[in-house]
């Protein structure tokens, strides 16, 4: 028969089992998928804007299968267990994105021997693949509307980038190549506008808990009322 006090002592032991324990907080995916993503599209903007004579974009590969492609698709996997919806569409899109644009400039693949090399009929189909984009893109641009400026804006002009290539792809593909260069030229100075901002972003993410000041993200979802609001603190995170 135990005596009072070990009562007491295995009482307090077992009370102290039960104490919360802290939570543990995941590593935030955002600044990983950001600069994945403005490293890759700003290295392809350049090519579309022709920068010291560089237009073949085959080089960049690298960066949209493997910086681009799996570095959003990891950080999306993140977001999921973080619950952001948001965030995990946008990241596992864009993701995808890159790697099936990279994979058209990868031999192995066949995918322009497929249609005889650089013909017409290969920049009709290159043009709907890349408007099409555009398409699913406008979806992340109205949902990010509650969120902040600077997504509004990157996904804007990633709205006008991919226009303006589908534009440069169809127009080539008419034999017009001094319209399908001048497409080209706007559709990479949108393309660096969006890579700048996403810099922007990583720099918000990296150094908010770090600097002595902030650095804002122009949040719009106080114009949605409490339930948007609440919801965007869920979802802030971007690509």
């Amino acid at each position: 028969m135990s005596s009072p006090i070990m009562k007491g002592g295995d009482h307090a032991m077992e009370l102290s089992s039960f104490r919360p324990q802290p939570e543990k907080q995941l590593a935030d995916p955002a600044p990983l998928a950001m600069g994945g993503f403005a490293t890759t599209l700003l290295s392809v903007s350049l090519a579309m804007m022709k920068l010291r004579g560089v237009e073949t974009q085959t080089i960049f590969a690298g960066d949209l299968c493997f910086v681009a492609m799996i570095g959003l698709l990891i950080s999306a996997q993140w977001e999921m267990v973080r619950g952001n919806t948001f965030s995990y569409t946008v990241l596992s899109a864009y993701a995808l994105f890159y790697g099936g644009y990279g994979a058209l400039m990868v031999p192995i693949f066949g995918i322009i021997d497929a249609y005889g090399g650089y013909t017409p009929e290969y920049y009709n189909a290159l043009g709907f693949f890349v408007l099409l984009w555009g398409v699913f893109n406008l979806f992340f641009l109205i949902a990010s509307v509650r969120l902040n400026a600077v997504y509004i804006m990157i996904f804007v002009s990633l709205e006008l980038c991919l226009i303006f290539d589908a534009a440069s792809q169809f127009t080539r593909a008419d034999g017009k190549l001094s319209l399908s260069g001048s497409f080209s030229t706007v559709g990479g100075a949108f393309a660096f506008i969006a890579s700048i901002l996403g810099y922007y972003t990583v720099l918000h993410y990296l150094c908010q808990d770090s600097l002595p000041f902030t650095v804002h993200m122009g949040d719009t979802s106080r114009y949605f009322g409490k339930g948007s609001r609440a919801q965007s603190k869920a979802d802030h995170h971007l690509v």
